[in-house]
């Protein structure tokens, strides 16, 4: 399986069903009165964090997604029935941006997020019967459901995290201390994405990643760059795996300031974290000089000489890391609910002049009335009309110089503009149906 770890997704939450247009109609029964019920509501589009997963190729496969739409209203008042939602598991430690902003943060086991809720049913015309509209020929289709653009991006949640050059024996080091089986050899590179393991010491245990080697420039995308580094982020701990040999054509202590300002240029987090620096192979001869010089060099910072090949020295490193972190919480990502930075609400209605006679109404209840207004049923129209005049739309068309005949677009509807009062309705009877025409 290939590792995937960001995404882009359009997620469409389902339609709600219609509502239903329907009179009682029985024999010897006068005035039998409005029976159409209301239509279901569409389904939901549900992101659920799970351990089952650890990359994101699943979705990369299947990049738009669809809600269920809810069934439409019947006869004898019988509400049509809900969409069933639809559940999309993501691997834990899932950031979830919307519009650029970090709208969920599935950091836990079976926490989920609604990406794009379902739209309302429409109501049958049951629903608009009152002491003045006793038979009211109205109903409304089903409102679409919240669609937007969707980007994933997977953050491994691991408690320590080995970084350093290529081949400096990080996957070797994850083999010995845990049932880890990374692909091991000889040469820089081997390792293409991150690698997990269970490490248990002392009856603690905890969680390593193995993170692709860096090289220079890492924090500007060079090499693998930001494909890994953005999973060190999420760890409490960092290890730098320093190889005796060096890098060529880095010395050791070279390799180690060159990577402490790569991980330091990439965000301000990752020079926070708590790390130690561990020289490897030290069952080589010449690797017990370089450790002295190396330690003098770093004085001031914990250094440890281990051997992921031999185990030496690994219970000194594994005593202080179960120390350290147990003194560090794991890190919070803000999610817009929780920062200053929101995602957009559209209030109101906004009149947008396209030119060539052509207007835009924007306004997210505007728009979805729209959605919901079925052009058939005059009555309908005209209650459209009035909501519109009652909120200032009128108003506001007219301010831009609108003219008769002039197209109004509001969403995926539009209509012919008048400045004419609409004609009242004839008188209808309530016994039987009359056929009616448009205005």
């Amino acid at each position: 399986m290939n590792f995937i770890d960001r995404v882009r997704l359009f997620l469409e939450g389902g339609r709600g069903g219609d509502g239903c247009l329907a009179f009682r109609r029985e024999k010897y029964v006068a005035y039998g009165g409005p029976i159409g019920g209301d239509g279901g509501n569409g389904g939901d589009i549900i992101l659920k964090a799970s351990l089952r997963l650890t990359t994101l190729f699943d979705l990369s496969r299947q990049t738009h997604i669809y809600g269920n739409p809810g069934a439409h209203g019947k006869g004898s008042n019988k509400a049509g029935k809900d969409g069933e939602p639809i559940t999309i598991e993501v691997p834990v430690g899932t950031l979830v941006y919307k519009d650029n902003i970090l709208a969920a943060d599935l950091n836990l086991p079976d926490k989920t997020y609604i990406a794009a809720k379902g739209g309302r049913g429409g109501r049958g015309n049951l629903s608009f019967k009152t002491q003045w509209m006793t038979a009211p020929r109205i109903r409304e289709r089903g409102a679409p459901g919240e669609s937007a653009h969707f980007e994933l991006e997977l953050k491994l949640l691991a408690d320590v995290g080995l970084v350093g050059f290529p081949n400096a024996g990080k996957s070797s080091l994850l083999a010995h201390l845990s049932k880890a089986r990374p692909k091991i050899a000889d040469y820089p590179f081997t390792t293409l994405s991150p690698n997990l393991g269970v490490v248990v010491h002392k009856g603690v245990s905890f969680v390593l990643a193995d993170i692709p080697g860096l090289i220079e420039g890492a924090h500007k995308g060079k090499g693998l760059g930001f494909d890994f580094l953005r999973h060190i982020e999420r760890t409490r701990v960092l290890v730098h795996l320093v190889d005796p040999q060096g890098f060529e054509p880095y010395s050791p202590a070279e390799g180690i300031t060159l990577i402490e300002k790569e991980l330091n240029s990439y965000s301000a987090s990752l020079k926070k974290k708590p790390r130690f620096l561990a020289v490897n192979k030290m069952d080589i001869p010449q690797s017990a000089e370089v450790f002295k010089k190396l330690k003098k060099r770093f004085s001031k910072r914990e250094i440890f000489p281990i051997s992921a090949a031999t185990g030496e020295g690994l219970k000194p490193l594994l005593d202080s890391l179960i120390k350290i972190l147990s003194k560090t919480p794991p890190p919070m990502f803000k999610t817009a609910e929780e920062s200053e930075e929101k995602l957009e609400i559209q209030k109101g209605f906004e009149v947008e002049p396209l030119g060539n006679g052509i207007f835009n109404l924007k306004g997210a209840s505007i728009e979805r009335a729209a959605a919901m207004l079925d052009f058939e049923l005059p009555e309908a129209v005209m209650r459209f009309q009035a909501m519109l005049k009652r909120i200032g739309v009128d108003r506001a068309l007219r301010a831009a110089h609108i003219r008769e005949g002039n197209e109004v677009r509001c969403g995926k509807v539009s209509f012919e503009w008048s400045g004419e009062t609409p004609k009242p309705l004839p008188k209808l009877s309530r016994d039987r149906p009359t056929k009616l025409g448009i205005y």
